[in-house]
């Protein structure tokens, strides 16, 4: 079935290649040839803004404005009536709460692929639960300073993840991993403490960790980092994933809303 651009684009042409051409005036071979070069001009400019036009063309170039809108009209109409996903015609249109539209089925094999989260815009729309293995996150707090933390002490979090073997939601199921021991660093202030608390909710949806290869050994099968940034040094800047960095606690804030937490 033809698409309702395809439509309007035939519609088009048949309308351009039917539409009269009224030559007003024929005086002699000169005058003819002045209007062909009218014409010319005239098919030239086709789709550009709206200027004067030659005498006995207003109406040739009124009829393919018109035409041309209708079209893009059409067109416009058509993208509103297809799925993103699929780029055919919606099947069970669900739409989400950004008001973004998608069938049915491609919106729920994109959950699968990729979670709760407009494949278009980004935006979640449901809980996120990610594929971190069974553990244990801790913390404790001491009266030490951060850089660029003056006049509060440092929350000191601790990550267990155990060794085990991977399930049908990891790479490579009814394989080994490794296990992890990792320690992390916020300011005991405000701010850190209201991280600290984004960072235990979105390790109990199993969002901190995954199970993958080591971006800093290359080695496969271990639990690794999941796209949440963490300090695990107390000093030498970003370079060193420590303090200073005076817009960490502003960037992991973020990095959690693009998890849905929030």
């Amino acid at each position: 079935m033809e698409s309702h651009a395809v439509r309007a684009l035939l519609r088009l042409c048949q309308t351009i290649t039917t539409s009269p051409l009224r030559f007003t005036q024929y005086n002699g071979a000169s005058g003819f040839s002045s209007s062909l070069n009218n014409l010319s001009e005239d098919h030239q400019s086709e789709g550009a803004s709206s200027g004067p036009v030659s005498n006995g063309h207003s109406g040739y170039s009124a009829h393919n404005t018109d035409a041309a809108a209708a079209g893009a009209a059409a067109e416009g109409d058509n993208k509103d009536q297809t799925c993103p996903i699929c780029l055919d015609a919606f099947t069970n249109k669900k739409k989400l709460r950004c008001k973004h539209e998608f069938c049915e089925e491609c919106l729920e094999q994109a959950k699968k692929s990729s979670g709760s989260i407009c494949p278009v815009c980004k935006d979640v729309f449901g809980v996120i639960e990610g594929d971190q293995p069974d553990g244990k996150m801790s913390w404790t707090r001491n009266s030490l300073t951060l850089p660029g933390f003056p006049g509060c002490g440092t929350i000191v979090i601790d990550y267990y993840i155990p060794s085990g073997t991977q399930t049908e939601k990891h790479p490579k199921p009814g394989q080994y991993y490794s296990g992890i021991n990792r320690r992390a660093y916020l300011p005991d202030n405000n701010e850190g403490n209201e991280v600290l608390k984004l960072l235990k909710k979105a390790f109990d949806r199993k969002l901190i960790f995954t199970v993958g290869t080591s971006r800093t050994t290359g080695i496969e099968n271990q639990v690794t980092w999941n796209d949440i940034h963490h300090k695990t040094s107390t000093s030498g800047g970003p370079e060193c994933f420590g303090y200073p960095d005076p817009g960490y606690l502003s960037r992991v804030r973020e990095e959690l809303k693009a998890k849905g937490i929030k």
